[in-house]
């Protein structure tokens, strides 16, 4: 008899995250007997003005909130429920139990430190009223499936019932590219979004001046157009039809962050896509990316200016360890943060707990 769970995720599939933690796994599910619905918070529309730095409607915010209450007062014939981030952010904790009230199995997902968005809140009434408003959920859930070791922690503090899903690609759709030809001018290049852009500008000008003695340049995909035009640099928004030729087109792929409480709970997503495609890598030494990274093996991790110039002058200048490192970094893709790896795990986990569903 085949199965269903319902995924209240966040966001619509334009969103890395649902992509990711959602979407992929539907074929591995269905080999279980597992029908994933997936009915997101606020729709692609919503990310599409906040990918073109504009503020969504509160019209918009509106009725996402009011739709997602319809569907959680009217669902059916559910056996569990996946839950991504929250139910409504910035709602209290009530709210957030709405999925649990006809005792159908929760599955809560986390692959970001939204908790912070309340206990470190910089408004002192939101810290008092919502900072443990993901507590109460996550203590009722069956699973918490983490993106890391930093996530794991703070949701094992109310439930035991908690593991390590990393975010994974699927290593037969993300590919290593053609070598390039010899004497190609080299790039350097960093993927994500608008909300992430702001840990790359403080480093653009070191990027620019190490590219630079290479005569190559700088490729920056889905900053939301923040950057200045300068010939050296060039920004194309974000496809996803072209999201593989645009990383087969970099030479070296870089993940700069800060080190915040924010930033430990980020889940290296652009790092397993760089690698996934045979780029070495730079990153700085943050929460998963010392996980992921192996230093001088399938890239370098960097903190000071000077390591961060040091790293990209050593790529740069040696084609053969591109080459090696990003053969490494390929492998440890394959072997620890891919799709054929995690798919079948994933499903297991799910069908287990949908067998309590319904009888």
């Amino acid at each position: 008899m085949s199965r269903k769970i319902l995924a209240l995720t966040k966001y619509g599939d334009l969103a890395a995250s649902t992509r990711q933690r959602f979407v992929q796994y539907k074929p591995y599910l269905k080999v279980c007997g597992l029908d994933l619905c997936i009915s997101p918070l606020f729709p692609n529309a919503y990310l599409k003005s906040i990918f073109s730095n504009e503020r969504p409607s509160s019209k918009v915010v509106l009725s996402s909130y009011i739709n997602r209450l319809r569907v959680l007062l009217t669902y059916k014939d559910c056996d569990a429920i996946w839950l991504h981030y929250e139910t409504f952010p910035f709602l209290p904790s009530v709210f957030e139990l709405l999925p649990t009230l006809r005792n159908i199995p929760l599955i809560y997902d986390l692959d970001d430190a939204v908790f912070h968005n309340y206990d470190l809140h910089r408004y002192k009434p939101v810290r008092l009223v919502l900072s443990e408003k993901l507590g109460p959920v996550v203590r009722r859930a069956h699973l918490n499936m983490c993106g890391n070791a930093y996530l794991l922690d703070w949701a094992r503090q109310y439930n035991q019932n908690s593991t390590i899903v990393p975010t994974v690609v699927d290593i037969e759709a993300y590919c290593p590219a053609t070598p390039a030809k010899e004497g190609a001018r080299p790039v350097v290049g960093w993927i994500g979004s608008p909300s992430t852009w702001k840990f790359v500008e403080p480093h653009l000008k070191g990027l620019r001046e190490a590219v630079g003695e290479f005569s190559g340049r700088v490729l920056v995909v889905g900053s939301g157009e923040q950057i200045p035009e300068l010939p050296d640099l060039e920004y194309r928004k974000w496809n996803e039809q072209a999201e593989l030729r645009d990383l087969h087109e970099m030479t070296i792929g870089v993940m700069p962050l800060p080190d915040t409480p924010w930033t430990r709970g980020k889940c290296g997503y652009k790092l397993i896509q760089y690698m996934a495609c045979g780029l070495p890598v730079i990153a700085s030494p943050v929460g998963v990316n010392c996980e992921i990274v192996e230093h001088g093996v399938n890239g370098f991790l960097a903190t000071t200016e000077a390591e961060w110039r040091q790293a990209l002058t050593i790529l740069l200048s040696d084609p053969e360890l591109r080459r090696r490192m990003g053969a490494a970094g390929r492998r440890k893709i394959e072997e620890h943060y891919s799709l054929q790896k995690w798919g079948p795990k994933v499903a297991e986990m799910l069908c287990k707990i949908a067998e309590r569903g319904r009888p």
